[in-house]
């Protein structure tokens, strides 16, 4: 196994990005995969007040905090533009509830 390719999987499982206004009680780890050959961006506009984007190459996995409300959009990217492929909960992502 590549040097690269492990240190992407390793930044792959432990980053943890942008955690969701404390204020909210019901914030959950939620877990995404990209499983196209493509790269995607995934966003959640939804919260008032908390924005997240982040680009997710081929077969990465984001772990991220947010609200048990949240909806991540996921964006096909293209060389000029995005289009919106898919709405998920964040109750379906679901990893494990923040105390």
């Amino acid at each position: 196994m590549s040097l690269a390719l492990i240190t992407k999987n390793i930044t792959a499982m432990t980053q943890l990005l942008t955690p969701a206004r404390s204020t909210d009680v019901s914030q959950t780890f939620c877990y995404f995969t990209n499983r196209t050959s493509h790269i995607q961006i995934v966003r959640i506009s939804n919260i008032p007040g908390w924005f997240f984007e982040r680009v997710v190459f081929p077969g990465e996995h984001l772990t991220f905090q947010a609200s048990a409300n949240a909806c991540l959009e996921v964006y096909a990217a293209d060389k000029v533009s995005s289009l919106l492929c898919d709405r998920i909960d964040c109750t379906r992502l679901l990893r494990e509830k923040v105390n």
